[in-house]
């Protein structure tokens, strides 16, 4: 509460000072969410429902209303997140799309979709299963009672000050850091928060074994912490104002930058989520993890590995050619690690592979682990230099970034939420499994559209920028490769389109399942909670 307080007086502070009308809108739009996110606390915590008690018969008396919380933010976020992502698709292949319009433009709307869809949907993804997770194989409730719900709900109101900030071209333009120093300050004090709730329920566990998800979202929770402080070491250019400059300059900036950049893929969009895999998998399966020695291994070789990945961004560039060659030897070597989490993963279904054919949702987890085996074979092989080369600065990274995004993170999130509702809302099973296998479907022929499209688009890409004539002047201007590129451009996005209305279709199962859905009736008849005294 005090937190959220200060986050308050922060951003009056900052409407008072600044002069100008849209920043003013912007910060007193953060203020309003922080009012609205101190509201529900008080609540839900005056609403005379809690019950202190440690268990109820033998059983933790578990925290589940963050975790709804965030789950029900990861939906809507998603839903925003993935419609803006196909609008900016549309956008590259007729650029009048943007409707001449400052807060339309791609420019704007470009980091809105890649913060709300890592972010907002992810993230919110994250929290939540980590949440349950750490819950139920911990056999404990979450650690205090005010710092869960600041956690959720300081970090979708520091969602609402980026994105917001965004449209109105408040951003330090660095890749998936684009926040201003006030947002990411905010961010600190709301992460901090979240690995001290992590590490406190993890503390008072009653299992004396902490399960291998845990460690993966733990490593993810540091890990991101420290990113966040090394790429956003900023000097604001006043107090008074909501601008400010990075520390570091030029080949610097860059190395931290990529850093930065591609362990927040590595830990945020892998680490994260490997969790999911690791929990959502095997009790979707009702089948034990594979091997348990293997996600330990994977664990420890994928953490140490990947931090050293992020200077094969650079190849071709100021960088030291030494750290471009140490960036690509480790991506190579993440091969390994990454395979062994994808086998652990798919050879967990030994003895249940049938359970594909019905059920849609354990169909959906296991091809999001076949994508995370395909992406991570794509990726140490475009480090190399000489394929890199041929595809840096084409759409062959947006189409391998996508394959990941979508094919990885996208469905193994959309399994959990399926796993997650009926569980979390007491309800038998799912509105509607038909429902989740059109989704499927839908969503893969998306997926499929735009991960090829993108393939061949950045490929040719690459051959037309190379291609030179008998005299060694090129062969190609560049308003001519830019022009090859749109029927490629027509099919991504109809690609996304396709993804856009699967997430729809998601949306409304997940409704129907909350508002509709059968109770599921407990074995033994539990007393009523009691008023808290």
């Amino acid at each position: 509460m005090l937190a959220l307080s200060a986050g308050l007086l922060l951003c009056i502070y900052v409407a008072a000072s600044t002069a100008d009308s849209v920043m003013t809108f912007h910060a007193l739009l953060a203020a309003a969410a922080a009012v609205g996110g101190v509201a529900a606390i008080f609540n839900r915590y005056a609403s005379g429902t809690r019950d202190f008690r440690a268990e109820i018969d033998g059983k933790p008396n578990y925290n589940w209303g963050p975790v709804k919380f965030a789950t029900v933010a990861a939906v809507v976020w998603g839903v925003v997140g993935f419609l803006v992502g196909d609008i900016l698709a549309w956008q590259l292949a007729f650029p009048a799309l943007n409707l001449d319009l400052p807060w339309t433009n791609f420019g704007r709307l470009r980091p809105f979709h890649t913060s709300v869809v890592i972010f907002a949907f992810g993230g919110n993804a994250l929290i939540a299963s980590s949440f349950y997770v750490v819950q139920k194989t911990c056999r404990a409730r979450l650690a205090g009672d005010m710092a869960p719900w600041f956690v959720v709900l300081g970090y979708n109101f520091f969602i609402l000050v980026a994105g917001t900030g965004y449209l109105f071209g408040v951003t330090q333009s660095k890749e998936y850091a684009e926040p201003e120093w006030y947002a990411d300050l905010w961010l600190t004090i709301v992460w901090v928060a979240y690995l001290l709730v992590f590490l406190a329920t993890l503390w008072k566990r009653k299992e004396p074994h902490i399960y291998v998800a845990n460690w993966f979202y733990l490593a993810f929770i540091v890990t991101i912490a420290m990113l966040h402080l090394g790429n956003n070491a900023t000097l604001p250019v006043s107090w008074l104002g909501t601008k400010s400059y990075i520390a570091w300059a030029g080949v610097q900036d860059a190395m931290f930058q990529w850093w930065y950049g591609h362990n927040a893929v590595g830990f945020f969009l892998t680490a994260g989520f490997l969790a999911m895999m690791y929990y959502f998998v095997p009790k979707r399966a009702e089948r034990p993890v594979y091997s348990y020695r293997l996600s330990i291994i994977h664990f420890w070789a994928l953490i140490f590995l990947y931090i050293w990945a992020g200077p094969h961004h650079l190849h071709y560039t100021s960088l030291p050619d030494w750290a471009q060659t140490l960036g690509m030897t480790f991506s190579i070597m993440l091969w390994m690690p990454s395979w062994g989490g994808m086998i652990n993963g798919l050879m967990t279904l030994s003895g249940a592979w049938d359970k594909l054919r019905t059920d849609p949702v354990l169909r959906m987890l296991v091809v999001s682990v076949a994508f995370y085996g395909m992406s991570t074979f794509e990726g140490p092989l475009m480090s190399i230099k000489a394929v890199n080369s041929l595809s840096h600065y084409t759409d062959w990274t947006v189409g391998h970034v996508h394959s990941g995004a979508l094919g990885w993170v996208g469905f193994v999130s959309f399994g959990t939420l399926y796993c997650l509702v009926p569980w979390l809302w007491n309800k038998k099973q799912l509105y509607s499994l038909k429902l989740v296998n059109w989704h499927f479907w839908i969503a893969t022929l998306g997926i499929v559209l735009y991960i090829t499209a993108m393939w061949v688009a950045g490929i040719l890409q690459g051959l037309m920028w190379r291609a030179y004539t008998g005299l060694g002047f090129l062969e190609y201007s560049f308003i001519e490769t830019v022009e090859a590129m749109h029927p490629f451009y027509v099919i991504r996005a109809i690609g996304g389109l396709l993804f856009v209305i699967g997430s729809v279709i998601m949306a409304y199962n997940l409704w129907m399942t909350v508002r509709h859905g059968e109770a599921e009736v407990p074995a033994t008849t539990r007393p009523a909670l009691q008023p808290a005294e």
